[in-house]
């Protein structure tokens, strides 16, 4: 298992004690975010797409990708015909490259873990990859996900192992009216980069 230690914009995102400092880490990061991610190999939001495309037919929408960053999965989403597609970040950095690619019906600067400003029930799938690990979200912000996700529809997450085992799974099972229905095996979301804790992705479905 990694030692979960990094340098450089990682090591300062995961080191941020507080939503503002994630923030600024990744408004200095977000210019060269997708290119170093591509040499890590990054592999959450290949996995988070297969999993909505697995669980969310053709034609579903709206869909919400909770912590969007730079919209990695924003033109994957329109390929795979999900859609309109709308992305929230706490990175007005990020926001801002998502924002250049066009495949965002809206994009909203929020942080996950507070009140979102979506009606109850408004998007008929979530995605979240790479939003539930060290020093981002936890659990607290199950409730709103919940809460703006549509009776049947799919939520689709990526949570870092530690956090799955220290209590992120116990809430995600305590949520009223959410049935966890498949759990894949830990991978590795960074190859390229040394030290990285695996992950999970978990598929949970609101009654």
């Amino acid at each position: 298992m990694g030692s979960g230690q990094h340098d450089g914009h990682l090591g300062a995102v995961y080191g941020a004690k507080a939503p503002e400092e994630v923030a600024a880490a990744y408004d200095a990061w977000a210019e060269g975010y997708d290119a170093e991610m591509a040499r890590a190999g990054y592999r959450h939001p290949s996995v988070g797409l297969a999993l909505l495309a697995r669980h969310a037919p053709r034609g579903t929408g709206p869909v919400l990708d909770a912590g969007c960053g730079t919209g990695l999965l924003g033109d994957w989403l329109g390929i795979l015909g999900l859609g309109p597609v709308e992305g929230l970040d706490i990175s007005a950095g990020m926001l801002a490259v998502a924002r250049a690619k066009g495949a965002y019906a809206a994009l909203h600067q929020v942080a996950l873990g507070r009140p979102l400003p979506f009606a109850d029930g408004h998007f008929a799938a979530v995605i979240s990859t790479g939003v539930f690990t060290t020093g981002h979200v936890g659990a607290e912000a199950l409730p709103e996900l919940l809460r703006i996700t549509a009776p049947g529809g799919p939520l689709v997450l990526t949570v870092k192992t530690t956090l799955w085992d220290g209590g992120f799974h116990a809430a995600l099972a305590a949520q009223p009216g959410l049935s966890i229905v498949e759990v894949t095996a830990p991978y590795v979301s960074m190859p390229g980069e040394v030290g990285t804790v695996p992950s999970l992705a978990v598929v949970a479905r609101r009654g």
